[in-house]
């Protein structure tokens, strides 16, 4: 019995049938149904991972490392895998005793028992206490600091690395016409209908938002990231576009944001600010730390200034996304559905006027990245390396069907900080 066959007979008790792909395995010896997803595994390695990190992980690491290959097109090989699973309910099974002797039998014979693999060097190795100053800014650097030309091969010349809005369908509006519309939405909802309004943007990344705003609409700005990477390309653009009087960016936390207060014709102190957002930063913070981060965006808004938070949400049991992303792409990340960040943005004292769903948009976001990031392979590998390229080819596919069947989702969620009177000095008839 050939590699592939001893593998698809150990296999078929753990998938309930047949395999949901076709096999070829490092003898060049075949397995599945010719017509599904063809996977190549190119090492024994490939079962030494998945035996130590069953699922997800273990297959994650095979795929990034190259000693696991999936000719063809990806979403498709992990959609057919995702419905196959779905359809036997394969997350309920537990596999018995039998089956795990068989499985290891099969692992001995084929060579790949042993110790556990070394991680792949583009797995997260971050420690230090959850959400410390310390452990938070090596987390977003992981993510965040490949460098500033390897994002912009992906993302649209604003460097907006969140969900655009679509508002048209028509093949020439670009992601960069959606970017500038979600843009103009968030300046819209939070008020920024005048000149020399103070704005704070709280995890500005790249600046797209803080940028637009003092260009667009002639706010006074200040951003904040803990990303080097970004402050140093955000300055370099204010410089560029003469906004050193209208924009600062500061690399700080956004628990050491202090608000710059104004006092009122009453005496009284308000927050610094006339508005606040925060663009898919919130799943960052940590599920202990949220209600910190509310309250850093409650006091650094003038009572009647409204709050905007975009934030992507979850149901299930990994609230950081899952394995793979929890390991590759966002440590320490916690996403809840979008009721429980309401529930918490309410009970730290702001008032909740609107939530808007914006998951499909992310789909046709992310489909536009990832068209960026093909078109762009070959300089991608260049500039960090064939086994982060294939870390961001898994990300992004499998972020786009995430959003795509509806695991995940992303919200604009607009909030008030009443005044002493109750008054929210929100419009009677929304106008976006």
């Amino acid at each position: 019995m050939n590699v592939a066959q001893r593998l698809e007979q150990a296999l078929i008790p753990l998938v309930g049938g047949e395999l949901p792909v076709h096999l070829t395995a490092w003898d060049g010896s075949t397995a599945g149904p010719d017509s599904a997803p063809h996977v190549v595994l190119n090492s024994p390695q490939v079962l030494r991972r998945l035996l130590w990190h069953p699922g997800e992980l273990g297959a994650a690491q095979a795929y990034v490392t190259g000693e696991l290959d999936i000719l063809g097109d990806v979403d498709a090989a992990l959609t057919q895998v995702w419905k196959v699973a779905r359809e036997r309910s394969l997350s309920s099974v537990r596999p018995t005793p039998s089956t795990v002797a068989s499985l290891l039998r099969t692992a001995r014979e084929l060579g790949a028992l042993g110790l556990p693999a070394t991680p792949p060097a583009s797995q997260a190795q971050i420690k230090g206490r959850l959400h410390s100053l310390a452990r938070d800014r090596l987390s977003i650097s992981h993510h965040y600091d490949l460098s500033n030309e390897f994002y912009s091969l992906i993302l649209d010349p604003h460097m907006a690395y969140s969900s655009g809005y679509w508002t048209s369908e028509e093949p020439g509006f670009t992601l960069e016409d959606a970017q500038r519309a979600k843009l103009d939405l968030v300046c819209r909802k939070v008020g920024l209908d005048k000149p020399d309004l103070r704005f704070l943007d709280v995890g500005c990344g790249w600046g797209s938002l803080s940028l637009h705003a003092a260009e667009a609409y002639g706010a006074r700005v200040t951003g904040v990231t803990i990303a080097a990477e970004q402050k140093k390309f955000i300055d370099e653009r204010i410089r560029e576009r003469g906004l050193e009087d209208r924009v600062e960016i500061r690399l700080q936390d956004y628990r050491e944001v202090v608000s710059t207060s104004s006092t009122t014709g009453a005496g009284s102190t308000t927050g610094g600010y006339d508005a606040v957002a925060s663009i898919e930063m919130g799943e960052h913070v940590g599920q202990a730390n949220y209600p910190t981060y509310v309250e850093v965006l409650r006091r650094n808004v003038r009572p009647g200034g409204r709050v905007l938070i975009q934030q992507m949400s979850r149901r299930g049991r990994h609230s950081g996304g899952g394995p793979f992303i929890e390991s590759f792409i966002a440590p320490d990340m916690h996403m809840r559905p979008v009721g429980e960040t309401v529930a918490l943005i309410e009970d730290g004292g702001l008032e909740v006027r609107d939530v808007h769903g914006l998951r499909e948009h992310y789909v046709r976001t992310v489909a536009a990245w990832i068209d960026a990031f093909e078109s762009n392979q070959d300089r991608v590998v260049e500039l960090v390396g064939a086994e982060v390229a294939r870390v961001w080819r898994l990300y992004l596919v499998g972020g786009a069907m995430a959003f795509r069947d509806g695991r995940m989702g992303v919200d604009q969620i607009l909030a008030v900080r009443p005044d002493h009177a109750g008054h929210s000095g929100m419009p009677w008839v929304r106008d976006w």
